[in-house]
C-alpha cells in the first residue's frame, strides 16, 4: 500500500489551536505510512497550496472567534475559490477542529462552516465518531470528547492560560488517527476501482 499525505491547514491566534493541530498531526502519524504537513493559512505560499492540491486529505482548523472561524481562516477559504472552480480538491477527505475560551462558544457553527467549505469543494467529510464524554454523574472532565461534538473536534481553552485541556488534545489525536485510517481505506478503494 502506498503512503498517504494529509495536510493540516489551520490558523491559531494565541497558540491554543496550534497545540490542537499538533495533536491532530500526532494522531495521523500514528498510522503507518502517513505523511503529515502543516500549513498556516495566514501566510500561505505557492508551495503550501501545492501541498494541499497533492494531499489525499485536508484537515481544517481554526479558533472560534465571535461565533465563527477566524478572519484569517475566512480569507483562506475565500482564496481557495480558485481550487473550487477547477475542482482541485474534489473527492479528497476532509475534517475539522476548533477551539474557543468557552465550553460552547458557538464552536458547532464553526465546525458546520468547515464542513460546508469542504462540501463546496466536493470533499468527503470525516466525522469525529466518539461518543460524548462528561455527561453523567460518574463521568469526568478528563473524558475524550468531553464537550460532546460529533462533526469534528471541539476544544475549550481558558483565555488566561496557554494550556490546552489534556482531554481535548486526546480528542484531537483521535480525529487525526481516524482521518488517516479512512484516508488509507479511501485510497485503497480508488486503486481497486482502477483495476
Amino acid at each position: 500500500m502506498s503512503d498517504i499525505s494529509i495536510v493540516i491547514a489551520s490558523h491559531s491566534g494565541y497558540g491554543h489551536t496550534a497545540q490542537i493541530a499538533t495533536a491532530v498531526a500526532d494522531g495521523a502519524r500514528s498510522i503507518a505510512g502517513t505523511h503529515v504537513h502543516s500549513v498556516d493559512v495566514a501566510s500561505l505560499g505557492d508551495a503550501d497550496w501545492e501541498l494541499m492540491d497533492a494531499a489525499d486529505a485536508i484537515i481544517f482548523g481554526t479558533p472560534t472567534y465571535m461565533g465563527t472561524a477566524s478572519g484569517a481562516f475566512h480569507a483562506f477559504a475565500e482564496a481557495s475559490s480558485k481550487r473550487w472552480m477547477t475542482r482541485a480538491w474534489s473527492d479528497k477527505l476532509a475534517a475539522g477542529f476548533t477551539n474557543s475560551g468557552s465550553m460552547s462558544g458557538d464552536k458547532l457553527h464553526t465546525l458546520q462552516y468547515l464542513s460546508l467549505l469542504a462540501a463546496q469543494h466536493g470533499m468527503l467529510w470525516v466525522s469525529l465518531n466518539l461518543l460524548p464524554g462528561w455527561n453523567t454523574t460518574t463521568s469526568s472532565s478528563q473524558d475524550d470528547n468531553r464537550l460532546g461534538f460529533y462533526l469534528g473536534a471541539g476544544a475549550q481553552s481558558f483565555n488566561d492560560t496557554p494550556a490546552v485541556h489534556d482531554a481535548d488534545l486526546n480528542t484531537a489525536r483521535h480525529l487525526g488517527q481516524r482521518v488517516a485510517e479512512h484516508t488509507r481505506i479511501h485510497r485503497a478503494g480508488l486503486i481497486a476501482a482502477t483495476h
